[in-house]
């Protein structure tokens, strides 16, 4: 079971944070899932990547150097970092299944230590580990988040949000092409109604000496710091090991970089670097152990540095959200550290811990600040979910919440909900905690038999689940749950999934930011896949509408539905590169993407299309694929050609792609490896990082874009612009009302710009409910009971005297806002609990085996699906002639411990009773 997510203060799985594994460690990969905007999505079910091994160099003398570039934000941790819930990466990170990489829940037998990690061995391995899932914002929960480059393309990476570069059109091929090999034409790519403008205030600074470097890894702090830096290393693929490197930070955006070897020691050569993300000024790097393992302390945004030695390599780190000098650390061998005086001292947590899943404590859900929820492995080979606090983690002061053993991999801290999965060995179990309440069993469709399940997103107050069923291959099924996340009803079948580089799986779904409840999904049918848009987080989906006209102005001929626009739906492995589809919460409404027009998506004569409208309707703006990004918190767009072919213009928008206007960046072709967009809100500036050909230098192209404006907004220069879905103006039960700028308007938005002017409730009416757990949408539109479902159930936690809520068939979509109407004749009604004799008992063992040793505690765990459990006995013969009685159900909620004394094999019944009938069930023991 998974989360796509995982993710820092507000980072969501999930939609961002991306999990990249070096082209030469591939064969070492297996797959994982994640959503294109999901922030860190959560992988119930996760095949881990393999831990603790190095991989052989795979590169041949002669071959052109493997160059490549990681990305990152300065302070990128990804459990909760407060991140806005923008999709345009380069500068937000997607809060959507974000993604990021999915936290995964396994049910395959994996020993402690048989996964490979690649977070802080990257370098090792052939690149770091962005641990989990766009979308996703929240995927793996440790360890450095960025993305790599190869100057000969891709490095072949693979996570959260990985698309294969035949899908995605946007990454050179693995082969390793020379840059001199492509020419340069100003005029390819050009859309319609372009106008030439001067060139942009500019300027360039070569990393001059680290021509030979193959890797370099960019930092900036993202909050109006001037600070940027950035670390350049030499790989030798022969001995796969970092051999140099070099330490360059600027003070001034960009203009000019100082050579900072000298601060940390000539001869170290450092390997990665992190920064708190509570306070951007302190900064760790960890130098590479193949020479020392010592991490170098700043307090000063990088200007001086004080180093201290470590007992172990540390592989991945994990920042606390709010205490600034906390810190956890995941070593080689498996252990967990602790620190709170950011790195300086360090003491051991826990050993045999499973990797990426360690987790800092959640504020206002867990009591203490310094609870760490982690999953950890028995001496003989169990997994159990244990918490504890970061400075008291003897056996005495560890509890664990669930009372059996579970799955590998399995343990998921998210937002409201914590999942596992237990080891069974039929159909997969998998359970939840709301608010750190009792573990609850989830409820899918009785039909439904999941060979694979990721929690997608937990950000909305909800859980987005995809299923794979046992006959699925390269599809899921979309699930919604209801607030709690117990019971999941079906959103969509047959989304369509996009293999990674690294065999890992991206489902085609994304969140639109900044409008709640409105996704977009790639759907299978007929053995043709789709675009579909929802603006009901999924009650009801249609095609999108295809432009009416090209960009020659020539009448476009597509009736619905036969023909429509489809859109590729994968976020970018690079951060700063825009990747398929962009939203921006700043800029509600817009909607750039690379698609087709036709009867199904195709990845063939592509274009680049926009929507002004939330997807009512489309117009094509480029015949090729650009990376677009927003600029002026989306009062402008700004485009660049795909990084295969060298440019020195880019391209900008202010009238929503109608009009563009061409402004040179360079005086010579660049190969723009990467963006950075809006380096502090009070400047406009733009980075530009790339290579002039293969063999330059490393080339940081600082762009000053204030001069294209002509002036300040004022009030006039604001128009109101009404959400709709098809003229319909109530949208997830509300009319909303967004103040934009007038397309055309050369003007500056002002940091105070307000983007919602109004939000007022509508009416309940039939569209703003869904169909409740167990019931379906038949022909006529309403909801009835499933085949398989026996609508008179009543949960056992219902006890005579006690009230519990009826369900029409309905339950109102979460997060709609709408008020009176028909709400009360859908709305779950309050009935008494009726008496009901026990039905669907369980009995286990908590290993979930049948033998045990002689002489050793065996805990039985007994479960009853329907039944009064505070007025029902609960009786358990073990078969060798002891037995026990409880009164009801709770007093057995931690199991029921037994010694057996003889060997051999025993019928162990247990029994629940009550005045209106009983359950009995039977299990045979081998003991030995």
């Amino acid at each position: 079971m998974e989360t796509w997510a995982g993710f820092c203060p507000g980072l969501h799985l999930s939609l961002g944070i991306w999990l990249v594994v070096a082209a030469h460690t591939l064969q070492n990969t297996k797959a994982e899932i994640t959503c294109a905007s999901c922030p860190s999505p959560v992988q119930l079910h996760l095949e881990v990547l393999q831990l603790g091994t190095r991989t052989k160099a795979t590169q041949e003398p002669g071959t052109l150097q493997n160059i490549r570039v990681e990305f990152r934000e300065l302070g990128f941790t990804d459990q909760n970092t407060g991140v806005d819930d923008d999709h345009e990466t380069g500068e937000d990170v997607p809060q959507f299944l974000q993604d990021a990489s999915l936290d995964g829940v396994s049910s395959k037998d994996d020993a402690p230590g048989s996964s490979e990690e690649s977070q802080r061995g990257g370098d090792k391995a052939g690149g770091p580990d962005m641990g989990e899932d766009a979308a996703l914002r929240r995927a793996r929960r440790s360890g450095p988040e960025f993305a790599e480059f190869s100057e000969s393309g891709w490095t072949g990476r693979s996570g959260v949000g990985a698309g294969a570069p035949e899908d995605r059109g946007s990454l050179l091929d693995g082969h390793k092409q020379g840059r001199s090999e492509f020419r340069w034409n100003r005029d390819e790519g050009r859309g319609n109604n372009r106008q030439d403008e001067p060139k942009l205030t500019s300027s360039t600074f070569a990393l001059t000496g680290d021509s030979a470097h193959n890797h370099a890894v960019v930092y900036w702090s993202g909050q109006n710091s001037s600070v940027i830096l950035i670390l350049t290393k030499l790989y030798d693929f022969h001995i796969g090991s970092v051999t140099e490197s070099t330490l360059w930070r600027s003070t001034d955006y960009g203009s000019t970089y100082e050579r900072m070897n000298d601060k940390v020691g000539s001869k170290t050569v450092l390997s990665y670097l992190y920064v708190c993300p509570t306070n951007k000024r302190k900064i760790m790097v960890l130098t590479d152990p193949e020479f020392e393992s010592s991490v170098l302390i700043s307090s000063d945004e990088g200007a001086s540095y004080q180093k201290y030695r470590l007992t172990f390599y540390v592989l991945s780190l994990l920042f606390h959200p709010t205490e600034e000098d906390w810190a956890l650390a995941y070593s080689h061998d498996q252990k967990l550290y602790s620190s709170v005086d950011f790195g300086r001292k360090w003491q051991l947590i826990h050993e045999r811990v499973t990797p990426n899943r360690f987790y800092w404590s959640v504020s206002g859900l867990d009591k203490e600040p310094d609870l760490v929820h982690m999953e950890a492995h028995t001496p003989d080979g169990n997994v159990q979910y244990v918490t504890c606090r970061a400075q008291m983690c003897t056996e005495a002061n560890r509890n664990y919440p669930f009372p059996g053993y579970i799955d590998i991999s399995s343990l998921v801290v998210q937002d409201d909900y914590i999942f596992i999965q237990v080891p069974t060995s039929g159909r997969a179990t998998y359970y939840v905690s709301y608010k750190r309440d009792s573990f609850i069993q989830t409820k899918l469709p009785k039909y439904s038999l999941p060979k694979d399940l990721h929690i997608v997103s937990t950000d909305e107050k909800q859980v987005f689940a995809a299923v794979q069923e046992w006959n699925q291959n390269d599809t899921y099924n979309l699930y919604l749950s209801d607030t709690r996340g117990v019971y999941f009803t079906l959103a969509m079948e047959n989304v369509k999934t996009t293999r990674g580089i690294g065999g890992n799986q991206m489902l085609d779904l994304y969140e639109v930011a900044g409008i709640k409840g409105m996704l977009i999904a790639n759907k299978r049918q007929d053995n043709q896949v789709k675009t579909y848009i929802t603006y009901n987080k999924g009650r009801d989906w249609r095609l999108l509408q295809a432009p009416a006209s090209d960009l020659d102005g020539n009448d476009i001929h597509c009736i619905l539905p036969f023909c429509s626009l489809h859109l590729q739906l994968q976020m970018s492995e690079n951060p700063y590169l825009s990747g398929t589809i962009s939203t921006k919460s700043s800029a509600p409404g817009i909607i750039v993407a690379t698609g087709n027009i036709g009867a199904e998506l195709s990845y063939n004569n592509v274009g680049m299309f926009i929507s002004s409208d939330a997807g009512n309707s489309w117009r094509q703006i480029f015949e090729e694929e650009h990376n677009v990004w927003f600029l002026d918190k989306g009062g402008a767009l700004v485009a660049v050609k795909q990084p295969s072919v060298p440019t020195r213009h880019l391209w900008v928008s202010f009238d929503e792609g109608r009009q563009w206007t061409q402004h040179s960046f360079s005086s010579m072709p660049l190969f723009v490896d990467g963006v950075l967009v809006e380096a502090g809100t009070e400047n406009q500036i733009m980075t530009f990082f790339g290579h002039f050909s293969h063999r330059s230098e490393w080339q940081l192209i600082k762009i000053d874009y204030k001069s294209i404006y002509s002036r300040n907004c004022t009030e006039e220069d604001y128009q109101t612009w009404h959400l709709h879905n098809q003229g319909e103006p109530c949208v997830m039960g509300q009319k909303q009302i967004y103040m934009k700028r007038r397309p055309g308007n050369y003007c500056m938005l002002g940091k105070d710009y307000s983007r919602i002017l109004s939000a007022e409730s509508c009416i309940c009416r039939a569209h703003d409910f869904e169909c409740d757990y167990g019931y379906e949408r038949r022909g006529d539109g309403n909801c009835r009971p499933s085949f398989w479902f026996n609508p008179s159930t009543v949960s056992r936690s219902c006890s005579q005297g006690q009230n519990y809520l009826n369900s029409t068939g309905y339950r109102k979509v979460v997060l709609n806002n709408c008020t009176k109407g028909v709400k009360e004749m859908y709305t779950a009604r309050k009935q008494q609990c009726p008496n009901r004799p026990p039905k669907g008992l369980l009995l286990t063992t908590k290993d979930g085996k049948l033998t045990a040793n002689m002489g050793n505690n065996v805990t039985f765990l007994v479960h009853l699906d329907e039944g009064d459990s505070m007025r029902t006995n609960i009786q358990l013969d073990f078969g060798d002639g002891t037995a026990v009685s409880y009164s009801n159900l709770s007093w057995t909620e931690e199991g029921i411990k037994h010694v057996y004394k003889s060997a051999g094999i025993f019928r162990v019944t247990a029994l629940a009773e009550n005045m209106l009938g009983y359950d009995s069930t039977t299990l045979f023991l081998h003991v030995t």
